[in-house]
């Protein structure tokens, strides 16, 4: 294992601080501290001050849990979104995924993870009673469930349509364009992209 002999304590901080980053091992974290030393100060303070800033002022859309730079997402305020559609995803970067697909034009919901009882995470943890809320109040004529086709994923989606089953709506999943097991984050834009167009009706027998 690559373990550096730095000789600035000060570096060494910030070389352990990339490396906690997923996917940045040391060497990548020495070479990206070692760039910023020879960056002019002015822009090192802009590349630090753009995180600070984004970590206290982001907030989270209040309809749908997405990100957003004020109370109610781009997504929530665009009129020409199909609000009759509700995509519920596991995570910020799954809403990221589907949008760069083009395929799709309705509305989101985060659930902020998955239930993993091996995790200690249960369906209390997560954006559930929010989600029965918006599909029982709002004119919702389809919940789309674009989970990843995990074990997680699939409890998910089997819980969420429990849940779901008793309001009269439609209650589909992603098509199985997605192997099982695959998380949608990782997948290609065209096969991510056919999946929800071809999304079909959800049956407790998927699972």
């Amino acid at each position: 294992m690559f373990r550096p002999n730095l000789p600035s304590e000060l570096l060494q901080s910030v070389v352990e601080e990339f490396s906690s980053l997923p996917g940045v091992g040391k060497k990548s974290a020495l070479r990206y501290a070692l760039h910023l030393l020879a960056l002019p100060k002015e822009n090192v303070e802009r590349f630090g001050n753009s995180f600070i800033k984004m970590r206290n002022e982001i907030h989270y859309c209040n309809q749908c849990n997405m990100i957003s730079d004020s109370e109610k997402c781009e997504i929530c305020s665009d009129s020409k979104r199909d609000r009759g559609v509700i995509c519920v995803v596991e995570s910020i970067r799954d809403v990221i995924s589907i949008e760069n697909t083009e395929q799709y034009n309705g509305v989101y919901h985060v659930l902020g993870g998955i239930i993993s009882p091996m995790d200690g995470i249960g369906p209390s943890d997560l954006k559930i009673d929010s989600l029965i809320e918006r599909a029982a109040q709002e004119d919702v004529k389809e919940v789309f469930l674009a989970l990843s086709t995990t074990m997680e994923g699939e409890t998910t989606a089997f819980y969420l349509y429990r849940k779901l089953s008793g309001l009269d709506i439609k209650i589909s999943t992603i098509a199985r364009g997605v192997g099982f097991g695959d998380d949608l984050e990782y997948t290609d834009e065209v096969t991510l992209g056919r999946s929800v167009q071809n999304r079909q009706p959800f049956k407790p027998s998927d699972i």
